[in-house]
């Protein structure tokens, strides 16, 4: 170990060890070997340590604690993670635009914006992501999962990100605030789109007319009318329309409504 000698070799990638049992967790990679199974829930993992840690989430223990604020984590790589927090270290940072991450899982997620990359595919409609997360939730699409339930009026959703912004209609919160106006808003990305009312930013604009918007979902609506799309049809006339707000005022000519 402190000659730095690496005498085990990985047969498959060449990597080598200086000890053999670290190479043979290794080679469990390869195998996909996973000989330590939790026994409450069947889980396998390929190292011990991995077992204990999850281990903790059945048991509750969190032996891990920040100095700072108290906050228990079931493994030492999340409280250090955590840690950084607070110390607002970020050692990880983008070569193309110096943005500074805590992580370098998100670090990665990020230059994805500037290589393009897309590496996580729907294999039903074959669109393309970049983070798994977002694969994950464009898939109950396809399913209609809808794992997130509101405790208060039972609505589901498919991303938990949706329902925390959802629960803020009960709550009241709005915790994003324009330092223009001071007005506030329960989702951050409706401030963004409101910003833009101040700045005069139209960054969505038409191929075909050059009219720029301030939103994509407005710019999709205005496509429409050059390529004659109706998407939204009666159920009792079967008559189309190309913004849903335009089907709705319709349907109440069958309602009477």
């Amino acid at each position: 170990m402190h000659t730095g000698e690496r005498p085990y070799t990985c047969a498959v990638c060449t990597k080598a060890y200086s000890r053999q049992s670290s190479l043979i967790r290794h080679q469990r990679m390869h195998t996909g070997e996973r000989p330590y199974t939790c026994e409450v829930c069947a889980k396998a993992y390929s190292r011990q340590s991995s077992l204990i840690t999850h281990q903790r989430m059945h048991s509750g223990e969190c032996p891990y604690t920040c100095e700072v604020c108290n906050k228990a984590f079931t493994d030492k790589s999340t409280l250090i993670r955590h840690q950084r927090i607070h110390s607002g270290e970020r050692r990880f940072t983008c070569e193309e635009c110096t943005k500074a991450f805590t992580e370098k899982c998100n670090l990665i997620k990020h230059q994805r914006i500037h290589s393009g990359e897309r590496p996580y595919k729907c294999e039903l409609c074959n669109k393309e992501f970049s983070q798994q997360s977002h694969l994950i939730g464009h898939q109950r699409m396809h399913t209609g999962e809808r794992p997130y339930t509101c405790e208060v009026c039972s609505k589901a959703f498919r991303r938990q990100s949706q329902l925390i912004i959802h629960q803020r209609t009960h709550t009241g919160e709005c915790p994003y605030t324009c330092e223009v106006c001071n007005k506030s808003f329960n989702n951050n990305s409706i401030l963004i789109k409101h910003r833009r009312i101040h700045s005069g930013e139209r960054p969505y604009t038409c191929e075909l007319c050059t009219k720029a918007f301030t939103d994509k979902c407005n710019l999709i609506k205005h496509q429409r009318m050059h390529s004659g799309e109706r998407p939204y049809t009666c159920e009792v006339c079967t008559k189309a329309f190309s913004r849903q707000s335009s089907l709705i005022k319709h349907k109440r000519t069958h309602s009477g409504e």
